[in-house]
């Protein structure tokens, strides 16, 4: 009886939320099913269970995963899970605040901070942490939310309605039981081994080299609480601290890299007789140890341009939509982002109900487009930073000395702004990007002898023109695919 006389709605708002989740439980319908509870399924099922959209999120394991990226929140993803309501979720994982990344060029170095807001505003923050216990901090929160069910079943094939086209929902494998369950919209965010993506993506990654990893105990990093790119003649390596003791090493290793062939030893001569010595003397013995006892594990670095969803029904996002190489650590980042516009084309303002399939498909491509605002720049620079980090022939080597150039000068205040997320427009990455290379210019003709001045010139024409080729697809591609 109290509860009746409880004004302004709620007790029917409680019964329309009772008989939800009832739908969901018993009769497996929402208004939308996400496959997949990493990153971007469970902080975007939080996100529309917030708004009041009836959510199913599907997981094949409710386990604690083991992976070797997504350790690395940049500053910008900080304050996009600040605005999702969610900052608590890097709360009791021992997240290591990070301040700005520290470069190492053969012998020479430099600190770089990501840079204030204003010159009186606290200095900006990243966090890394181990991905498995900021993944199930996310799944606490998605467990916790009202209008949220989580079940763990193994998606096996989306459900299409044979006239239309039209996905329905999703058909599933629990404890060996075939199931399934059906949703206005259904999100695929199955990550970057997707299993639907081929089907519905124009699209198909590319992967040119590996992350070969080792978590190191107790290194001891010459730049702590600041993520490391070593770089020298061979492919770059990334460094950075996940937990008190703990320091994830990422190694990169390309296709068909000679020190890295079977007929050399594989992989492991590379990490033994290339990498280790190549690292710090501080951060040595803790590789060595890490090395001798193993558990080395690897990952492909991917790039897979974003493409629209245009099937009626089905929305695809997260790693199954887009990826970049992992050297910036922008991932999550984009993923939060990507988050936050879709809270806001698809709120229940925009669009009151997700059976409106015609207003569903335009507010669709309206994210497309609106994504990359937040997605443009994290792309283009790892892309672009990854082909001048592993520079494979003497022009990228030029641009390489001249990027680092560039860093020891001080010019770093707006290009981590970039890699951070703060900073979101493509023309600011663009002049950089030519600075750098007009800079690489001034460097190899002051250094190259007079005498030599002709062919230096014709040299210099070579390494503008690499460098156009090394990032004007990328933009291309953002700008109108």
């Amino acid at each position: 009886m109290a509860t009746a006389a409880i004004p302004n709605g709620h007790t029917n708002a409680t019964m329309f939320a009772d008989a939800a989740e009832e739908r969901r439980r018993v009769h497996h319908d929402a208004d939308v099913v996400i496959v997949g509870a990493g990153v971007l399924g469970c902080a975007l099922a939080v996100t529309l269970g917030k708004q009041g959209r009836s959510v199913l999120l599907l997981e094949a394991s409710m386990k604690e995963p083991d992976r070797i990226v997504g350790e690395l929140l940049q500053p910008g993803g900080v304050r996009a899970l600040e605005r999702l309501g969610l900052a608590q979720c890097l709360e009791g994982i021992d997240a290591i605040p990070s301040q700005g990344f520290y470069v190492s060029y053969f012998e020479k170095s430099v600190t770089m901070p990501y840079p204030k807001d204003t010159p009186t505003s606290p200095p900006p923050l990243g966090r890394s942490f181990h991905h498995g216990r900021f993944i199930m901090k996310l799944r606490e929160a998605a467990l916790a939310c009202p209008n949220v069910t989580v079940v763990e079943t193994k998606a096996t094939e989306l459900i299409t309605c044979s006239h239309t086209k039209q996905v329905l929902g999703v058909e599933c494998m629990t404890k060996d039981k075939k199931d399934c369950y059906f949703g206005h919209l259904t999100v695929v965010a199955d990550g970057y081994a997707s299993k639907f993506r081929k089907q519905y993506h124009t699209n198909t990654p590319k992967v040119k080299s590996r992350f070969w990893a080792l978590e190191l105990i107790d290194a001891k990093l010459p730049a702590p609480h600041h993520g490391h790119v070593l770089l020298s003649a061979n492919p770059p390596i990334l460094l950075y601290q996940i937990g008190t003791h703990e320091t994830r090493i990422l190694v990169d290793i390309p296709e068909n890299l000679p020190s890295a062939s079977v007929k050399n030893g594989g992989v492991k001569n590379h990490l033994w007789n290339v990498t280790l010595p190549s690292l710090p003397e501080s951060v040595q013995p803790a590789f060595r140890a890490a090395l001798e006892k193993g558990h080395l594990r690897s990952m492909p670095n991917s790039f897979l341009p974003a493409a629209r969803n245009k099937t009626p029904g089905l929305v695809i996002l997260g790693d199954a939509l887009n990826m970049r190489h992992p050297l910036t650590g922008g991932g999550m980042t984009v993923a939060f982002n990507d988050v936050l516009v879709f809270r806001d084309v698809m709120s229940p303002e925009k669009v009151p109900s997700l059976t409106d399939t015609d207003r569903v498909l335009k507010q669709l491509g309206s994210f497309h487009w609106q994504r990359k605002h937040g997605s443009s720049v994290i792309n283009i620079l790892a892309m672009a930073l990854y082909a001048l980090f592993s520079a494979n022939d003497e022009n990228l080597r030029v641009l390489q000395r001249g990027c680092f150039r560039y860093f020891e000068i001080g010019m770093y205040s707006e290009p981590m702004g970039l890699l951070g997320g703060l900073i979101k427009k493509p023309f600011v990455l663009f002049s950089h990007f030519f600075t750098v290379a007009f800079l690489s210019l001034w460097v190899l003709l002051t250094e190259s002898p007079l005498y030599q001045l002709p062919l230096t010139l014709i040299k210099c024409v070579m390494v503008f023109w690499t460098a156009c080729v090394v990032i004007f697809p990328y933009m291309l591609i953002e700008a109108f695919c």
